[in-house]
């Protein structure tokens, strides 16, 4: 059988981009499919859909002797899974032969410096929500009480949801269930939508900031469905977030960032649940995504001996 020279991916990247990866993305996976199958040609076997099991650890064998890393042949296996999971799809093969091979020896990254529970719980206890008039001729500060009192509601979903920052700044007042004591977070670029539960005391914190804090806000805003206001109709979430991060490096100077929150509320998790639930949610699309933060736990980090291996 004679190879076609040129291979048309035109169904699998509309494929791709209607599984919502972005347009670089898609153009990535097919270079790396197609590199795939020039391999396959030079192996004789000149139709992806026959690729075995066997195969693909072929394929892995010969990456690594020509010098690939094995996080580069991680990379390859995840855009080629990505075809194979086009194809079942389409009822073209009946089996990803890649979806099972795992390769380890790769050397994770610890991502940030992981703050441990009581360290978080601190940060929201002792954030502050009052202010104290050192000088009598000091201007009225009720707008910025009002703003920390809601920047505290917003430091409880970073630390007791794990949310970011841009699925906090999404978040609309029909996306809380305050009587199930839930909250609906809708997909990003980065994450997938998830319902979760709310500790107590945020139900009644949310309730608080709605009922009150929330209506001063609409003094100046106007009517709104967003759940979290600011008094300039111009300003941006950074707004916040920027003097959030201020007040937090007062008790806790380790604090860098909000990525480093997610973070170490995501190790927490890890120590707590079984990695589907932490995948769901963290919001992961993929469980490797939340494979990685196992890199917070030192005692994790043993396991970064062994080479590749199918699992």
């Amino acid at each position: 059988m004679i190879m076609q020279t040129q291979y048309d991916y035109s169904k699998f990247n509309e494929w791709l981009l209607l599984k919502k990866y972005s347009p670089n993305t898609a153009a990535t996976t097919i270079r790396a499919t197609e590199y795939f199958r020039q391999w396959a040609a030079r192996e004789n076997i000149f139709e992806l859909e026959e690729i075995s099991y066997q195969d693909a650890m072929m394929f892995i064998s010969w990456s690594s002797k020509h010098g690939a890393s094995q996080k580069t042949i991680a990379n390859y296996l995840n855009h080629i899974g990505k075809f194979y999971n086009f194809l079942l799809s389409e009822k073209m093969v009946t089996v990803n032969p890649v979806a099972h091979i795992k390769v380890q020896g790769i050397k994770r990254k610890v991502y940030y410096d992981i703050l441990n529970v009581e360290e978080l719980q601190t940060l929201y206890n002792l954030y502050p929500t009052s202010i104290v008039i050192q000088d009598k001729h000091m201007p009225p500060q009720s707008k910025n009480i009002l703003s920390r009192k809601r920047n505290k509601v917003i430091l409880s979903l970073l630390i007791y949801q794990g949310l970011r920052v841009e699925e906090i700044s999404a978040l609309e007042l029909q996306d809380l269930q305050l009587r199930e004591g839930k909250i609906t977070v809708h997909a990003k670029r980065r994450t997938a939508a998830r319902t979760m539960k709310l500790e107590s005391h945020q139900v009644y914190e949310l309730m608080d900031y709605i009922n009150e804090t929330r209506k001063e806000f609409l003094t100046v805003k106007g009517v709104t469905s967003q759940l979290f206001l600011q008094w300039k109709t111009k300003d941006n979430f950074h707004n916040i977030t920027h003097l959030m991060l201020t007040h937090l490096r007062t008790i806790n100077s380790r604090v860098k960032n909000f990525d480093q929150l997610r973070a170490s509320v995501i190790t927490a998790w890890l120590k707590q649940y079984d990695l589907r639930k932490v995948q769901y949610l963290a919001g992961h699309k993929y469980v490797s995504s939340t494979e990685e933060y196992k890199a917070n736990n030192i005692d994790e980090l043993q396991d970064d001996v062994t080479k590749y291996h199918p699992l």
